[in-house]
Parts: structure tokens; C-alpha cells; sequence
């Protein structure tokens, strides 16, 4: 497939063209207008999410799948003015869109799968919105599918890096507002080949959990990314309102929610097969170490 990928240069998204190109498919990635992109390593075209005819332009026939990993912008017309500008052209053709939410759309629960009904926090207030748009799809000819990745660790980065630096900062192991919380985790790399399963096999109008691990103990990963900080101690409870005015309410909030979510549709039905390291492993003896 030639795969047009929004968000390549991303913290996922380079992980998915990475996956995707692995599996023979052709990555053209979505730029930005001024990008620097003479050292990209994939073909580039030009398109601004909030520039709907640009996106379309970018969907050419010789396009098989297209893939958004963007950022949301914020603006709930903005980012559905996106989606069907990027899919205006699938119509009719079979071909996979997929988009790209997140676990938060579900808000605070002690066990939810892909059935389960949305109760988005603040943060992803409106991405149900978008969700549904692009799930009725499937009756307009596009092969679109939705996935939610779960807190994505892996190569150093996402949100264990900031516990991390929490950690190194504090002095101690932190967590944000309640020690009870627990979080569904995913390896960067167990996401991006789901991605590619989804791309590949999944059928219209699906919704996907990358989710290996349903429900982490927030206080075991303060510990081991204070361990991967070099720093030893008791686990320091951050108040929620010191933690609002340095990281800003919405994602401070975001941070202190407790969700158990199974990932189960990708592992029965596509034939998922997580195999990266679990996350407490991963800080401590892996790749934020």
C-alpha cells in the first residue's frame, strides 16, 4: 500500500511508518507548508489541517490508506473539517482511513472494553464527535476504523518521560493527586504494529484499544521512573491544584484519572500479538533508564 501518514514525524506516528514501511508499504507523508523536509527519509506532500482543500489535494488516486496520527488542534470544527476533507476522496473506494483517538474518551472506569460507552474528560471533550464521524463512514464506502492507544511508553519518551523528570526534579517518586490510580499501558512498538493490522485487515467502521497492559498502578511507575531518575525516596503525593498550575488543568487532570481498559477486540480479532516489554521493566531497565 501507499500509505499517506499524518503526523510521521511524531512520537507514534514515526513509529507506524516505521512498522509500515517494514511490511513492504510506501510511506508519503503529510507536511506542514514550510517544513524542512529535505532530510525526511519519506516521500512528502504538503497539507495544513486546517486548510481542508490542501488535504484533499494531498489524497490522489495512487493513495491506498491514509492514516492520522496528528495532534488534535483544539477546535472541534477544525479537526472535522480534516476528516472529511481527507476522506471526500475514499468515498466509494474500500479504501482505510484511520483515526487516531485515545483511551480518555471513556473517562474514569474500573473496566471497559471496545463496546463501552463513551464519558470523555475535558481534555478530549470533543473527540467522540470526530469518532462517530469517522465510523459513518463505513456506510459511505470508506474502510475506517478508530484506534485508542493507551499511555504509550516505549524509546524513552511519552508520558513515563515526564515522570521521569518529575522524579528528577522532586527528589522523589510522584504521582498526581491519588495514589489509587492505575493506567492502561502500551510499548510504542506493540501500538505501532496494531496500527498496521488495522491499516491492513480491520473492517469498516471498528474500534480498536492498543492496550497491552490494562491497568499499571501509577505508584509502581512513579517508583520505577524514579529509579530510571536515579533517585530513591518515598512516593511524594503532588496536589492536584500544584499540579494544574505547572502542567495546566486539563492535562494535570488527565494525569490523575484511573482507567482499567482491555484491548482484547485486536488481540482476538486481528491477531495482535504484543510482545514488547512491559512498562515497569521498560523504565527500569530499558529505554528511560
Amino acid at each position: 500500500m501507499r500509505v499517506l501518514l499524518i503526523g510521521a514525524r511524531g512520537y507514534v506516528g514515526s513509529a507506524v511508518a516505521e512498522r509500515l514501511s517494514s511490511l513492504g508499504d510506501e510511506i508519503v507523508a503529510l507536511e506542514r507548508p514550510g517544513a524542512d523536509t529535505g532530510a525526511h527519509e519519506y516521500e512528502t506532500r504538503t497539507g495544513d489541517l486546517a486548510d481542508p482543500a490542501s488535504l484533499t489535494a494531498a489524497v490522489t488516486p495512487d493513495i491506498d490508506a491514509v492514516v492520522n496520527l496528528a495532534t488534535p488542534s483544539g477546535d472541534a470544527a477544525v479537526d472535522a473539517a480534516a476528516v472529511a476533507a481527507l476522506t471526500d476522496p475514499l468515498r466509494g473506494t474500500g479504501k482505510p482511513f484511520v483515526y487516531t483517538s485515545g483511551v480518555w474518551v471513556l473517562g474514569a472506569t474500573d473496566g471497559a472494553d471496545e463496546t463501552s460507552p463513551t464519558n470523555p474528560i475535558p481534555i478530549v471533550g470533543y473527540r467522540p464527535e470526530i469518532e462517530r464521524q469517522v465510523l459513518a463512514l463505513a456506510g459511505a464506502g470508506v474502510r475506517a476504523a478508530v484506534v485508542r492507544p493507551g499511555i504509550v511508553h516505549g524509546r524513552g519518551g511519552g508520558i513515563p518521560a515526564l515522570l521521569v523528570d518529575l522524579a528528577r526534579k522532586h527528589e522523589a517518586p510522584v504521582v498526581v493527586a491519588d495514589e489509587s490510580v492505575v493506567w492502561p499501558m502500551v510499548h510504542l512498538d506493540d501500538l505501532a504494529d496494531l496500527f498496521a493490522k488495522v491499516v491492513h485487515a480491520a473492517p469498516a467502521g471498528s474500534i480498536w484499544h492498543g492496550i497491552s497492559q490494562p491497568a499499571v498502578p501509577v505508584t509502581d511507575l512513579a517508583t520505577a521512573a524514579a529509579q530510571a531518575a536515579g533517585v530513591t525516596g518515598d512516593t511524594e503525593i503532588w496536589p492536584l491544584e500544584e499540579a494544574r498550575a505547572e502542567l495546566g488543568t486539563p492535562f494535570a487532570d488527565a494525569l490523575a484519572l484511573s482507567q482499567t481498559i482491555t484491548g482484547q477486540a485486536g488481540i482476538e480479532q486481528l491477531n495482535w500479538q504484543p510482545e514488547g516489554p512491559d512498562v515497569i521493566s521498560d523504565l527500569t531497565d530499558g529505554s528511560y533508564r
